[in-house]
Parts: structure tokens; C-alpha cells; sequence
């Protein structure tokens, strides 16, 4: 029997440890990720930053982790762009689609009118929201 420890911190060499067995064990199992990261920056003519992208393709999918806009900038197409931007990153890359996740506070109305499709959700999470998953094929 394995004897379990629970910890709030490894150190370096027991995360590498770990890490790099089950990204060996993937690598079999899948080929390699063509893993890239991508960010893009909308910015206004004085150079102040509106919103953002954040992402990661890998499997031939591109995740979307992070998308903002700036407040007092909401509504002015700026999230639509970024998005659109970013899908046609992801077709550049030979992604066969975008996913992401979004709290039923935030935005899953909005990726659903630009075509993305809820493929799952957890209800509670938050308490009293839910945390919903969305894809795009492209």
C-alpha cells in the first residue's frame, strides 16, 4: 500500500518528478502537444490597455483561459474582436476548434451568440452560479 501525503507546496524537483511522468505517459499516449501559448492586446490610441486574450493550443485545440475587457470599454465590440482574433489564430495553428469556461455570471450568452456550443457545466460553482463549458468547431 502507498502511504498518501497531502500538501499545500512541493518542492521543484517532486513537481518535476510528477510532471514529467505524466507528460511522458501523454506523449505516448497522444503525441506530442504542439503546445504554444497566445496572447492578444487591444489597446486604445493613447496606448492604455482595453482588454485581453490569453490562451494555449495544444491537440490541435485552442483553450481559451482569459478574455477582459476594461469596464468603461464593455460594449464597443472590443471582446468580439479579441475572440474572432484569437479563432483565427487557432485556424492559422491547424486548431479544429476553440474551448473555454465561463462562469454563468460572466459570459456564456455572449460566446453562445458567437457561435459556441455548451458541452458541459457544474452547477454550484460558485454557490449559486455555475461554472459552464463551451466549444467552438471551426
Amino acid at each position: 500500500m502507498a502511504l498518501l501525503t497531502t500538501m499545500t507546496e512541493v518542492p521543484d524537483a517532486l513537481r518535476d518528478l510528477i510532471g514529467d511522468g505524466l507528460d511522458a505517459y501523454n506523449l505516448e499516449k497522444a503525441g506530442p502537444p504542439d503546445e504554444r501559448m497566445l496572447w492578444i492586446v487591444a489597446r486604445d490610441d493613447d496606448g492604455e490597455v482595453a482588454g485581453g486574450l490569453k490562451g494555449k493550443s495544444q491537440f490541435a485545440w485552442l483553450f481559451v483561459d482569459w478574455l477582459w475587457v476594461r469596464a468603461d470599454r464593455r460594449g464597443q465590440g472590443i471582446g468580439g474582436r479579441l475572440l474572432a482574433a484569437a479563432e483565427a489564430e487557432a485556424r492559422t495553428r491547424g486548431c479544429a476548434g476553440v474551448y473555454l469556461g465561463s462562469f454563468t455570471f460572466q459570459a456564456p450568452d455572449y460566446y453562445k451568440r458567437a457561435g459556441y456550443s455548451e458541452f458541459g457545466r457544474i452547477d454550484g460553482f460558485p454557490p449559486s452560479h455555475a461554472l459552464v463549458f463551451l466549444l467552438k468547431r471551426l
